[in-house]
């Protein structure tokens, strides 16, 4: 079976190796026990032995050439056997990939097909080979994986790494959050054995908050600026645009490339409706700055930016209004995990108004229209959290011939836009507005850069509501199975009767799982639960790894833990759960 010969470690020092000799050539039979190559490190020269009968396929680092340790430097296997896939990965794993060329795919084949022939590398000339315009997750991930592959990078950001997630987005809200549930924890610490503890005054402070929340920002921003330096990526401070397909202007200075990669992110949407001046209308940019906790909050819109606000001002004493404009809260979440949230935040005495159309923002309140009349409530602050829309000022897409659709950059599933050599990323396409998403589409438009095809798979990106119990949800909902496929298995455990959960003290939610009737396919798999956005990844991988729902009835999970109740559902929906 065809492997790869890595450049070994031999020393806990030992970074790199210098291959002095090969003592066999490509298409030699070799034994196992004798020499192969030789090499120098940075204390002395030993002959490496062969480890098992093969013969040297192909060599990929000459005599002469030093390499970093555990890189690719031969590939052995039986005379005749394919070895394309391991050359191909060896390949870019040596920054060679200039020798791989994509084929197009046969009928029978998935996308992902490519073969590898040697061809020389050939130089542009011009300054960099990729240019990628925004350094958030997206933009800097991609900056980071073109490094990987031997390309010559350049990043072009205005502000901080890290873009909306880590300092006005994902990284800041959960650091609120968090202090939310320490406040929770504490007021609750009674039923626990804690004693001779008065929680009556027990409160947050938000100006201490919002100390650590910049602590934490500016340990992730400087561990993304430490990558740059060991990735070697050039960073230009500025604001970027494209001039044409292979020109960025920075500042007035051009930059030529071959690539250009644009994460430029997204930006907070507001509603064409009258808003008095003498109202204090907040983003979620100044919701997260806030230093005094507001005696009353008017949030409009209920998906996960405003649900998430509902709940933590809620938890630190608020009286908090939601006003959203569909049937439901959290759409996007299945309707009865949405149910279960809705009675959750009623219970903490939020207010939730849906399919309500807010018409205007007064001075003393918000008026909307539900059930065909008028309403209207009195508040001191509004929250506008009604999403986010793509942001590409600066970008001259209609120049450029780059083609957009309803605000967005369109990108195909490798995600590259109209124009050859320039790919979109992240929030700007429009398609999944979430970090993690604009990291995977950064990965893999690298990837195609590079000559390797690969697609993004949109149905199999996670979500999750970082409320307490959190939620996190991957593929179709209950109501979306039942309109695609009809007949359909589903399974349900109750949180209530996992032991680790009673351990915790937070019982609440339950896990849901999704089956296609014939053959068990994983259709979807949604938790409301303590520890549910963790969890959710397992969920994730076997989806990708097209596992069926017995093969995770089968998996043994460890006890106790909450996540026990993904075989539990498992079971629920093949039979019956054991537990319940």
């Amino acid at each position: 079976m065809a492997e790869t010969i890595i450049m070994p470690k031999l020393g806990f020092n030992m970074s790199e190796g210098k291959l002095l000799k090969w003592y066999k050539n490509e298409g030699d039979n070799i034994k196992k026990g004798e020499p192969l190559f030789s090499i120098e490190t940075d204390k002395t020269s030993i002959d490496i032995e062969a480890t098992d009968d093969s013969v040297l396929r192909k060599i990929l680092v000459e005599e002469g050439e030093t390499v970093p340790v555990t890189l690719p430097i031969a590939i052995v296997g039986d005379l005749g056997e394919n070895i394309d896939e391991l050359l191909k990965e060896a390949l870019v794993q040596l920054g060679k990939e200039s020798a791989i060329v994509p084929t197009a795919p046969k009928a029978d084949e998935p996308l992902s097909h490519t073969a590898v022939v040697e061809q020389p590398a050939k130089a542009s000339g011009r300054d960099f080979d990729i240019i990628v315009i925004g350094g958030g997750p997206g933009g800097y991930v991609a900056a980071i994986k073109g490094a990987q592959l031997r390309k010559k990078v350049a990043i072009v950001e205005k502000d901080s790494f890290g873009g909306v997630c880590i300092n006005k987005g994902c990284i800041p809200t959960k650091v609120l959050l968090r202090s939310a549930e320490s406040l929770d924890e504490v007021k609750k610490s009674s039923n626990f054995g804690v004693i001779n503890v008065d929680t009556s005054n027990a409160k947050l402070d938000l100006k201490l908050v919002q100390k650590r929340k910049t602590s934490v920002i500016s340990q992730l921003v400087g561990g993304i600026n430490g990558l740059m330096a060991k990735n070697n990526v050039t960073v230009i401070k500025g604001e970027g645009s494209i001039k044409d397909k292979n020109t960025v202007i920075v500042d007035g200075k051009p930059y030529s490339t071959d690539y250009i990669v644009i994460a430029t992110g997204s930006e907070v949407k507001s509603l064409p409706i009258p808003i008095d001046s003498g109202m204090n209308i907040l983003t979620s940019d100044d919701a997260l700055n806030l230093e005094e906790i507001p005696k009353d909050i008017a949030i409009i819109g209920g998906g996960v930016i405003g649900i998430e606000f509902a709940y933590f001002f809620a938890s630190i004493g608020s009286k908090v209004t939601v006003i959203e404009f569909l049937d439901r809260i959290l759409p996007m979440v299945d309707e009865e995990i949405t149910d279960q949230v809705t009675a959750m935040l009623k219970d903490m005495k939020v207010d939730i108004y849906t399919s309500a159309k807010v018409t205007e923002v007064t001075k003393d309140g918000v008026k909307f229209e539900k059930d065909n009349r008028q309403q209207s409530i009195s508040v001191s602050n509004v929250l506008m959290a009604v999403g986010r829309v793509p942001d590409y000022k600066g970008i001259d897409c209609e120049s450029l011939n780059i083609k957009t659709d309803r605000g967005a950059i369109v990108t195909d599933l490798t995600l590259k836009t109209s124009v050859d050599n320039i790919y979109a990323i992240g929030d700007v396409n429009g398609k999944y507005m979430l970090a993690h998403t604009a990291s995977a589409e950064g990965i893999i438009a690298i990837e195609n850069i590079c000559g390797l095809i690969r697609t993004m798979d949109y149905d199999k990106i996670p979500s999750a509501v970082y409320i307490q119990p959190e939620i996190a949800c991957v593929g179709l909902t209950e109501a979306q199975a039942r309109e695609k496929y009809g007949n359909i298995k589903v399974g349900r455990f109750p949180i209530l009767a996992n032991g680790k959960a009673k351990v915790a003290g937070n019982e609440n939610g339950l896990i849901k799982v999704i089956l296609e009737p014939r053959y068990n396919e994983i259709l979807g798999v949604h938790l409301f639960c303590i520890h549910a956005t963790d969890m959710i990844a397992e969920a994730v991988a076997a989806m990708n790894l097209e596992a069926s729902a017995e093969e995770i009835t089968w998996s043994v999970h460890p006890h106790p833990t909450v996540s026990e109740v993904f075989h539990e559902a498992f079971h629920a929906a093949l039979d019956k759960a054991i537990h319940f």
